[in-house]
């Protein structure tokens, strides 16, 4: 067979190494900072592949028990390498994964929490791919470095606290978007968190209500002021969470807000956040409040053109398997997010799971399957592209 005319396609028994290896990872618990247990086991895989391991120091920044995971597969002398990437955790459980296979080839959780899928089907595909490549009797088409993450649901940190600078990959694959496989994310948005503080003065709500200051009426004043939602095509914001008070019969002397600013448009996303800041500010001196608002950047945004090279890769992958590429923005964050901020070129690419962060996440044997199969046409032709 051609290797430059055909690209490689999972065997039966990788598929179904694949889907068992799947199975084993979601049944490891590791919410994000509590990692260790699912490093060490795709660290096994990995060496049991031959491959050497780099854990590194990130633990001190992220607060993870365990550091990011680096492994490499060498490709031809003068070729490139390229960068295969997922992350570890996930969010928070509220119940044991106890996987299942429904008649319909759906893998789930038969327990009322998150599957785990973000982002275990990603990491298992990426350990399929270094098992094929590693079992080849030639040496594969490209270099490949795989990167496996801590805390990415924690605003990306274990990204964030990687040395790019390490990477020896000319551009990189994230497969971290719970959407159909063949969606490729082009544009992702500038995440603001805004945190607002507010501080009135406590009376008795009954006796004296005129001697007090409510701290949590102010923010109700300026959550009323703003619009939340979609704003616009590329731009939402939200309130998430209020905390205040201490008794019904007691003017509140303190509230605590928390909101978010997300823009494709980084502008729009700080000016977004500037008018939430504006609005918190104001219902504060209205009230005779005072108000300490933190505003944090948590990532970057970024727009990829359509005619670069990890666009083109992916798109012929996807050709290959009988999928149309779909470019599209989206709302979410990713470890690419973090890579392009510092100039490393990196494509989200969507993993086929379903429902992410939710008790009825779940995703097909077909998606895994064909996700393998994309993962290694990428491979294939990163090396021609």
């Amino acid at each position: 067979m051609d290797a430059v005319t055909h690209p490689p396609r999972a065997s039966a028994h990788e598929r179904e190494q694949l889907v068992s290896d799947f199975v084993r990872l979601c049944e490891i618990e590791s919410p994000s900072r509590r990692e260790r247990a699912m490093a060490d086991a795709v660290t096994a895989d990995l060496r049991a592949l031959g491959l050497e391991v780099q854990e590194d120091r990130s633990m001190g920044e992220t607060g993870s028990d365990a550091g990011n995971l680096l492994a490499r597969i060498p490709g031809p002398p003068d070729g490139r390498t390229i960068l295969l990437c997922a992350h570890l955790d996930t969010v928070p459980l509220d119940a044991p994964v106890e996987v299942e296979r429904t008649d319909e080839g759906v893998l789930q959780n038969r327990n009322e929490a998150i599957l785990g899928a973000d982002n275990k089907a990603a990491v298992a595909v990426i350990l399929a791919v270094a098992r094929h490549l590693t079992a080849l009797d030639r040496t594969p088409p490209v270099g490949v470095e795989i990167l496996f993450t801590m805390c990415e649901e924690l605003a990306l940190a274990g990204a964030k606290a990687f040395e790019v600078g390490a990477l020896q990959s000319e551009f990189g694959f994230v497969f971290d978007h719970a959407s159909p496989i063949g969606e490729l994310i082009v544009a992702a948005p500038t995440y603001y968190s805004i945190e607002a503080r507010f501080h009135g003065k406590a009376a008795h709500a009954g006796l004296a209500p005129e001697d007090g200051h409510n701290a949590i009426e102010a923010a109700a004043a300026a959550v009323a002021s703003l619009r939340f939602g979609r704003l616009d095509d590329i731009t939402t914001s939200n309130v998430g969470r209020i905390i205040g008070g201490t008794a019904s019969n007691v003017v509140a002397e303190r509230c605590r807000v928390e909101c978010e600013a997300r823009s494709i448009d980084h502008d729009r996303a700080a000016a977004t956040a500037r008018d939430i800041v504006d609005a918190m500010t104001q219902a504060a001196a209205d009230r005779a409040c005072d108000v300490e608002i933190d505003v944090e950047e948590l990532f970057r945004g970024f727009k990829i053109a359509k005619s670069s090279t990890a666009v083109g890769v992916a798109s012929r992958a996807l050709e290959d398997a009988e999928i149309e590429p779909r470019p599209i923005s989206t709302g979410g964050g990713s470890d690419a997010n973090s890579f392009i901020a510092r100039g490393f070129e990196c494509l989200n690419v969507a993993n086929g799971t379903v429902a992410a962060h939710q008790p009825d996440e779940r995703v097909s044997v077909d998606a895994l399957e064909t996700m393998l199969d994309v993962a290694l046409g990428i491979v294939h032709h990163s090396a021609t592209t």
